[in-house]
């Protein structure tokens, strides 16, 4: 039997909202990524990210979190004060808050370049990666810069 898959594109402000009911109802849903904010390792309109209800949050998780009615982010966690979470998206140098509760999704992979095999955050691969990219915060405008400007013309993307 063939199993035939259909992709259809809405806008974030209606289907996010419907994405959190589905993860609340305990499905895992598989979202296109759309933006910059997590290069350069994950891109616009190419990768895809697998989301689960979140559980637990640690510092460094990727969550999709609404950061004000109905805006949501896709950005790892830098820092946890009781009920205050401040979030990065890796390919940003400026931080975004939200709530606990405000995180609405827990990324468990990213399914990446059109492949289907999924790259698990709690991987060696994303650990590693992980650990470098968070290291280099300091240098990351630079790093960014070059990788838009020279890295991408040149070479295509990560």
């Amino acid at each position: 039997m063939r199993i035939e898959k259909a992709e259809k594109q809405f806008e974030n402000a209606s289907l996010l909202p419907e994405v959190v009911k589905m993860l609340q109802e305990g499905h895992t849903v598989t979202l296109r990524l759309k933006g910059y904010s997590m290069r350069p390792f994950l891109e616009n309109n190419r990768d895809k990210a697998l989301l689960v209800k979140p559980t637990t949050l640690r510092i460094g998780d990727p969550v999709l979190a609404e950061i004000m009615p109905k805006h949501f982010v896709l950005h790892r966690i830098i820092r946890i004060e009781n009920d205050d979470i401040t979030l990065l998206g890796d390919g940003n140098l400026s931080t975004e808050y939200c709530k606990k509760e405000n995180i609405v999704g827990a990324v468990i992979g990213f399914y990446r370049k059109g492949r289907n095999t999924l790259d698990r955050t709690d991987g060696r691969k994303w650990r590693i990666y992980s650990k470098v990219w968070t290291a280099l915060r300091p240098f990351r405008r630079i790093l960014l810069g070059v990788y838009r400007r020279l890295w991408i013309p040149l070479l295509g993307t990560i």
